[in-house]
């Protein structure tokens, strides 16, 4: 079907949630992608960190396509043959010591996350002790929970009343967590933070941020939850944003890239922390089902094989380079291949990045706009150098169309 088709059936049946651009994707493969008019492009976005290895991956596909043709679900009452290999997998990654529940996209792993946190704190301290302290401009989700714990008051706006329990302290401010913590007492169960802000314009955790987190739930019995939906397995050139820190989490969420395009999320945490949780205190029909699953663990395995964190770091570091050298890019953030490009012109006039992001769309590169004045990079992490460098010559020539 021609774009023009396929817009027009979009706009009489799909609920008109998101503002589309005015392209269609049909085909993928690595690095590149195809729309429905046949135009290629340069894929620096990856699905959002999703297809960490590239559309259309040989052995993730292959590996699907012999699991459709074997068993694609069994309900959770019974046991499945991949999902405890794939959470011995991910507790592995993790360091072990820790359990592992599957869910289907981010939103869903950090649900699980507070649910775990308010069980934790109750039978810690009681029936008050549920409040979880998060961050603003950080992104957690769209369910009303989630959404409750994002730090992005004009996402929050429209769903009010939001569910009790949640409040949020400027990320990388120890102070004002501090303070908060010392107002909620016994009523704090949890701190829920990103290591990178993804979402939030690609902010990294300060030095010394995570590590007094961590301290600060060490001294009052609060579970320290990471969200690594965008940044955890490989993306900032370590498996885990975390471990650019040191710290040590009580609960870690994933997604994006745990299925390289197949939607499936987790929710790991240490065993004295999963134990919270009896048989019935939450479930989901299709977590950890048998199709998603093995996407998932066979994504893990050409990760390993890879050694998808050392070729993110080396390779983010030829972006980060590369975006430098461009007139219209005022400055590089961000770790491995999770970079943002804040964009003004040589005498410091800020540029729209959304008009940036669609001048790179015309010229065949996809890319979005994070903020206001900045552009997301996030390609897959198999990305080449000739890919790199291509990519950061079609955003010089866009930027330089769009500059005053």
């Amino acid at each position: 079907m021609t774009y023009d088709e396929l817009a027009a059936l979009d706009a009489d049946h799909v609920m008109q949630t998101y503002a589309r651009l005015p392209v269609a994707f049909v085909r993928g493969e690595g690095v590149r992608l195809w729309d429905s008019e046949g135009r290629e492009y340069l894929d620096f976005l990856a699905g959002l960190s999703v297809v960490s290895l590239g559309h259309a991956h040989p052995v993730v596909a292959d590996a699907i396509a012999a699991q459709a043709r074997t068993l694609c679900h069994v309900s959770n009452l019974y046991l499945n043959d991949i999902q405890p290999r794939l959470a011995a997998t991910v507790n592995g990654l993790l360091g072990g010591g820790g359990r592992v529940f599957f869910a289907n996209s981010g939103a869903e792993a950090n649900e699980c996350a507070i649910k775990l946190a308010r069980r934790f704190g109750q039978l810690a301290g009681g029936p008050g002790r549920f409040h979880v302290v998060s961050t603003l401009n950080s992104f957690h989700g769209r369910t009303l929970t989630t959404l409750a714990a994002t730090g992005q008051p004009a996402k929050q706006a429209t769903f009010q009343p939001l569910p009790d329990g949640f409040s949020q302290v400027p990320f990388g401010d120890l102070g004002a967590l501090e303070t908060e913590a010392a107002r909620l007492g016994q009523g704090l169960a949890a701190v829920l933070v990103e290591s990178v802000q993804a979402e939030g314009g690609v902010r990294v955790a300060p030095p010394g941020y995570l590590e007094g987190v961590r301290a600060l739930c060490d001294r009052t019995g609060a579970l320290l939850i990471l969200d690594e939906v965008q940044t955890g397995l490989g993306r900032t050139g370590r498996w885990f944003g975390f471990e650019h820190s040191g710290v040590a989490p009580d609960v870690v969420t994933l997604a994006k890239a745990l299925g390289n395009g197949m939607p499936i999320g987790a929710c790991w945490a240490r065993e004295e922390s999963a134990a919270a949780f009896d048989p019935g205190d939450h479930a989901t029909t299709f977590g950890g089902q048998p199709l998603a699953a093995r996407a998932a663990l066979t994504t893990l395995e050409v990760m390993e094989a890879e050694d998808v964190p050392e070729r993110a770091a080396i390779a983010g570091a030829r972006l980060a380079g590369g975006l430098e050298t461009i007139p219209e890019v005022a400055s590089v953030r961000g770790l491995g291949l999770l970079l943002a490009a804040e964009l003004a012109t040589p005498g410091g006039t800020p540029l729209d990045a959304k008009a940036a992001a669609a001048a790179c769309l015309e010229r065949g590169l996809v890319v979005n706009a994070v903020t206001g004045t900045a552009l997301r990079l996030a390609p897959p992490l198999l990305v080449s150098e000739a890919e790199v460098d291509e990519a950061v010559a079609v955003m010089a020539k866009a930027l330089a169309a769009i500059a005053p």
